[in-house]
């Protein structure tokens, strides 16, 4: 029995001493992400709407003039980088990032690999593509996470996975 586990032990240390045999899955988007901000449930579909919205209507477009549709005021803020309140959110991406209105797509562009919906919560997974530490001449990727807590309709709290450079 002992001879069969370390013969074990060594099939598994081989096989983490050959990085190069292990591949990576690839961090992936769904076909259509749209389809993944609905829900059967009125309230869940609502939340996941303000949120779709908040990612392609906010984010993607830069239409920050419609903030006050999806954020509360106080729009509590746990990414490192940005303060809190919807005010300092909106002078984040117009003022310091500087980035500039483009018209609203009809479909989300941004990649998405899972939108969960419970409670007043909302989690998207989306993909991210980093230079690879070790040879920065290739990447891979990653999961991205952004979770919303909901209330009344528009995002009350936001956390994502953001780190300080």
């Amino acid at each position: 029995m002992r001879l069969r586990s370390f013969a074990g032990l060594i099939v598994v240390v081989s096989w983490a001493l050959q990085p190069a045999a292990r591949a990576q899955e690839p961090v992936v988007g769904a076909p259509n992400p749209d389809a993944l901000f609905r829900s059967p449930d009125p309230t869940l579909n609502a939340n996941e709407q303000a949120v779709y919205h908040i990612m392609k209507d906010l984010l993607e477009a830069n239409h920050w003039e419609l903030a006050n549709r999806y954020l509360t005021r106080r729009y509590l803020q746990h990414n490192p980088l940005v303060r809190s309140g919807r005010d300092p959110v909106v002078h984040f991406f117009t003022a310091v990032l500087k980035r500039k209105p483009t018209p609203i797509p009809k479909r989300m562009r941004t990649k998405v690999v899972a939108v969960v919906a419970q409670g007043d919560l909302v989690i998207v997974a989306t993909p991210r593509v980093l230079k690879d530490p070790k040879d920065p001449s290739k990447t891979y990727t990653t999961t991205w996470f952004d979770m919303w807590r909901m209330k009344g309709g528009r995002a009350d709290e936001h956390w994502d996975c953001q780190v300080k450079n």
